[in-house]
């Protein structure tokens, strides 16, 4: 499942964000997201956060929603795994 949410959760900033195809690919663990992307800035951040319910069958409750959850591309990606391991 890890490198189902991986690809699933890389095409997703893709498409929320609008980037440029492939520019998602070569986000590492600790690539910065909100504070770092321009094209993530707060009025994109529910948008996001709906899409990864969406297409990851996941819920996202809004104590969740904090600086370290978009501090970097890592953090975002253990929680969605974290959350499908328990929805499963």
């Amino acid at each position: 499942m890890s490198n189902d949410t991986d690809r699933q959760l890389r095409r997703i900033l893709t498409d929320v964000l609008g980037l440029k195809a492939g520019v998602a690919d070569g986000f590492t663990a600790e690539t910065g997201l909100f504070g770092h992307l321009p094209e993530l800035d707060s009025m994109a951040v529910a948008g996001l956060l709906t899409e990864i319910e969406d297409r990851l069958g996941i819920i996202i409750d809004d104590e969740d929603v904090d600086g370290d959850l978009l501090g970097d591309y890592g953090a975002l990606l253990s929680f969605c795994e974290a959350r499908r391991q328990t929805a499963a």
